[in-house]
């Protein structure tokens, strides 16, 4: 019966479809619910407070639909909510984190960087991840300020895509960075962008398919895995204004004629269509 029951995915936009896309290569079979919180967009300016009250609506939310598992898919919102939600919430959830750990393991200079938003950068649990796994090496740390609404927008490669980047990674480059860390899910639909600035010399690192990976260990660890030979599906809703969002799920993603729903925040509560 676990195939009647759908994975939760959610971001505060349109960042973790970079999650989703692997979460679908990775869990076929799968029926997966992505709520974009356009309505919010972007988190990595507001208060750890207002992310944990997004955080715990959207559960419950997801709760309603029957979710068996929830997928974090915002380095932002996990930095702030997971190990709260998993305090209240009795369901598997799985988080984003920047790939600081594999970021140390592989760098040949010892000297990283990670883009990431404010919000990560200041909550406590990036900083125990730094503290933990980044002693041995020096990190360069840059919040990209502004794009994240650029992506929103569908502007993958416009001049302040180019500016903003530009302005993150050139001191980066020159202290010798050798990784870079994408350390927002809205991120990796710029890729192009970063590769023509970092150049073949230096790694960079999506989370993404081990956040995939881990989904799928974490549903077999709670049986909750779907083992259906049919492929599985996607329901789109968002908390902003369904038609841009559809076409900017066709556009990063490939889909065509893509159907979204909206749903709109009373209070700290969300519902569908009302």
């Amino acid at each position: 019966m676990t195939q009647l029951y759908p994975i939760g995915v959610f971001d505060s936009g349109v960042g973790g479809l970079s999650v989703l896309r692997h979460l679908q290569a990775q869990l076929p079979a799968e029926q997966f619910v992505y709520l974009a919180d356009q309505g919010h967009v972007p988190y990595g300016s507001r208060s750890a407070q207002e992310i944990i009250q997004f955080s715990q609506g959207i559960t419950q939310f997801f709760l309603q639909l029957k979710a068996k598992a929830i997928v974090i898919a915002c380095n932002t919102a996990s930095a702030a909510a997971l190990s709260l939600l998993r305090e209240q919430f009795d369901l598997p959830f799985v988080g984003m984190e920047p790939a600081v750990k594999p970021a140390a393991q592989q760098t040949q200079s010892g000297k990283v960087g990670i883009l990431a938003t404010g919000g990560t950068f200041a909550s406590e649990r990036y900083a125990r991840l730094t503290n933990k796994y980044a002693k041995s090496v020096s990190v360069w740390e840059d919040p990209c300020v502004g794009l994240v609404p650029e992506i929103e927008a569908g502007r993958l490669d416009s001049p302040a895509v180019h500016h903003i980047l530009q302005q993150a990674l050139s001191p980066m480059l020159v202290a010798g960075v050798d990784t870079v860390v994408l350390g927002c899910t809205h991120y990796p639909f710029v890729l192009p962008v970063v590769e023509g600035i970092v150049g073949t010399a230096v790694s960079i690192i999506d989370p993404a398919p081990a956040v995939a990976r881990q989904t799928g260990v974490v549903l077999r660890q709670n049986g909750l895995l779907t083992e259906a030979e049919q492929p599985g599906g996607v329901r789109f809703i968002t908390t902003g204004l369904a038609e841009p969002y559809a076409r900017q799920i066709e556009r990063l993603l490939g889909l065509v004629a893509v159907g979204v729903e909206t749903a709109v925040w009373h209070g700290n509560q969300l519902s569908v269509g009302q």
